[in-house]
């Protein structure tokens, strides 16, 4: 595995993989690998000759009071992760790299960015979308994919590449949880064991609202109230925001007439913790 932390270098490797005629399958990471993050790598390979994994922990996506500093970061278990999936290339810029001085530009999504996490991150996908434009433009890859746990960023990330034209496929890959149904996440491992124990609240709310729907309760407010209720009994959690809402627009709706997306953003201890779960009907 190659391990790239230039721009230009990384721009010069992709440009002769394209050349030899192999596709090249991307995964933006913020690194802290766990086996979600692997299985966005082995559906990678399934989508292109030659993986590129990149590792950045983006500080324009965190506001002055978030966990940047606190962010789990271990290169070199992340490093060992990558070589046993036999990853291509390893983009390791440093923030002076992705953002040298001077640096002004940024990218906004208007509609989409605002609504959900927006509400209580401002300012959050205006650095997503500017870091993940960036790391197109360095990596260049054919496809992309990106985990469905964090929806409204995939959703985000659509929308950029298509008003940007950029020629790129962007791949959403299902959710990957533990045994419990908790979705796997680098910000578990703040989790203390009790805090664990409440945590697989929030999945279980998802099946709750999934059963309704299923049932044929079209109401989203009677199904937000069952999911909100189950995880309000659970003493350690603390909703910031629970909406059901249109898939592709990500205003919430007040009937469930065809699919929606339940999301959700939970405080457990120190970790805030987001899922979501199309509801079918």
């Amino acid at each position: 595995m190659r391990i790239i932390e230039k721009v230009k270098e990384m721009q010069v490797w992709s440009d002769a993989a394209r050349r030899a005629g192999r596709r090249i399958a991307f995964v933006p990471t913020m690194g802290a690998l766990h086996d979600g993050h692997l299985a966005l790598v082995r559906a990678a390979k399934k989508l292109g000759e030659r993986v590129v994994v990149s590792i950045f922990v983006n500080p324009a996506q965190f506001a002055p009071d978030e966990d940047f500093a606190a962010y789990p970061r271990d290169f070199a278990r992340d490093r060992a992760l990558l070589e046993n999936e036999n990853v291509d290339a390893l983009f390791y810029p440093s923030a002076a790299e992705v953002y040298p001085d001077g640096c002004q530009t940024h990218i906004d999504v208007e509609r989409l960015a605002p609504l959900l996490e927006g509400e209580f991150r401002p300012g959050h996908f205006r650095g997503v979308a500017t870091v993940v434009a960036k790391l197109f433009n360095m990596v260049r890859p054919h496809t992309a994919v990106f985990g469905e746990k964090d929806y409204q960023q995939l959703q985000v990330i659509r929308r950029m590449t298509k008003d940007l034209n950029f020629d790129i496929e962007i791949v959403g890959h299902p959710t990957v949880r533990d045994a419990d149904g908790l979705a796997l996440s680098s910000r578990n491992a703040y989790l203390s064991a009790r805090e664990r124990q409440a945590a697989p609240s929030l999945f279980r709310a998802l099946k709750r609202a999934e059963a309704l729907v299923a049932q044929g309760e079209r109401c989203a407010g009677r199904v937000a109230a069952a999911a909100r209720a189950e995880i309000e009994g659970e003493p350690l959690a603390e909703i910031e925001y629970l909406r059901i809402c249109d898939p592709e627009t990500l205003a919430e709706i007040p009937r469930i007439e065809h699919a929606a997306l339940l999301a959700l953003a939970v405080r457990v201890g120190p970790a805030r913790l987001i899922d979501n779960a199309m509801l079918k009907t």
